[in-house]
């Protein structure tokens, strides 16, 4: 059996190889051959070719035909197009950008996604509401409509955000550089509550190979993937803050003004939660989380301790500007914080609304009723 990863060095690549060879696959991987990852082994076969257009991907195909396509990178709409003359299978990989809400929660009424958002909702119209999501949207009606037209089976796999080892957007580094900076605060939207569809990179690609392992049942099926346990933007800095040794402190500012919590939020202007449904994946593939979330993230500070991000000089000057806005946000919390301690006020103490009679028949209840 013969399986081609396009892509294939990022986040979860290495861990979808390296399953598809213990499942006894042939291994070919396709890419533009600018990131050598010591992860895969030396045994899979490297194609040097650009997904990104049809001739380069034509010419790099050629020739060639496998089992079945894992396509991670490059445009999948044109991937779409080329890829049925050379495969059976193709399981596409994408995201939830397509949902209507995703980066406007205003476009909804009320505003902001369900909780959980169903796997069906509405999608981008336009691609003036929000051109990356209407894009990606357009890539998920290419794949299935050659799944529809019998160029291949299809299964589609909306990845969420993922975290862990070779991450191009490192959200988590971002935390756990202010802990190395000793940084005794961080500044979070609304208190952190927020919810983001979040999944570890080994159990994202454990999600891959479920549909590779049980195509009958996938074919034709997009799914939402996600670790099962989902954290909070509150409960994501205590993990890792722990795992660190440190106790830094979540200071709540509106979202509006937490501006120096966009890279950890990948660049939400707002608070409000991004959790999505999961439910098809864990009933027809059985999904479960391969690694707890807990040692997950655990795996992922020690990655970004061993493996620091590389900041330019423009990244390193925005991260001084950073930390200044967070202190003033921070002066500001403080001064109100301090007008809150004057309140006088106290808590009611909470009474069962219904009755609880001390003896039968005697006597009205708490509520004199």
């Amino acid at each position: 059996m013969k399986a081609l990863v396009i892509g294939g060095t990022g986040p979860t690549g290495p861990f979808v190889i390296n399953g598809l060879l213990s499942r006894g696959f042939t291994v070919t991987i396709l890419n533009r051959g600018t990131h050598e990852v010591p992860d895969i082994p030396e045994v899979v076969e490297r194609i040097v070719g650009d997904p990104h257009f049809e001739e380069t991907l034509k010419s790099a195909l050629d020739g060639r035909s496998f089992d079945i396509i894992i396509a991670s990178y490059g445009r999948l709409r044109i991937i779409a197009d080329v890829v049925g003359k050379h495969t059976d299978r193709l399981i596409s990989l994408g995201g939830a950008p397509s949902y209507r809400g995703n980066r406007f929660p205003e476009a909804l009424f009320p505003a902001g996604l369900q909780v959980p958002l169903p796997e069906d909702a509405q999608k981008v119209v336009t691609e003036e509401e929000f051109r990356f999501g209407y894009l990606v949207k357009l890539s998920e009606d290419a794949v299935m409509q050659g799944h529809a037209d019998g160029q291949y089976n299809c299964t589609h796999l909306r990845y969420p955000l993922i975290y862990g080892p070779r991450q191009p957007v490192p959200c988590d580094w971002w935390l756990i550089k202010r802990i190395l900076d000793k940084r005794e605060f961080v500044v979070l939207p609304d208190g952190g509550l927020t919810l983001i569809t979040r999944g570890y990179a080994e159990n994202m690609a454990e999600a891959v190979l479920l549909a590779v392992d049980d195509a009958e049942v996938s074919f034709g099926k997009i799914y939402n993937c996600g670790d099962d346990h989902q954290l909070t933007m509150a409960q994501w800095v205590e993990v890792i803050s722990k795992e660190m040794g440190e106790n830094i402190e979540i200071v709540s500012v509106p979202s509006n003004y937490a501006h120096p919590s966009r890279n950890m939020m990948i660049g939400h202007h707002h608070s409000n939660h991004l959790l999505y449904d999961t439910h098809e994946i864990r009933s027809d593939l059985k999904y479960r989380d391969k690694v707890p979330v807990i040692e997950a993230f655990s795996r992922t500070v020690q990655w970004y301790l061993d493996n620091p991000p590389k900041f330019n000089d423009a990244t390193k000057t925005d991260l001084v500007k950073q930390y200044e806005m967070e202190d003033e946000l921070i002066k500001i919390h403080s001064e109100l914080m301090s007008k809150f301690e004057n309140l006088s006020f106290s808590d009611a103490e909470f009474i069962h609304p219904y009755a609880h009679p001390k003896n039968p028949g005697k006597g009205k209840d708490h509520f004199g009723r």
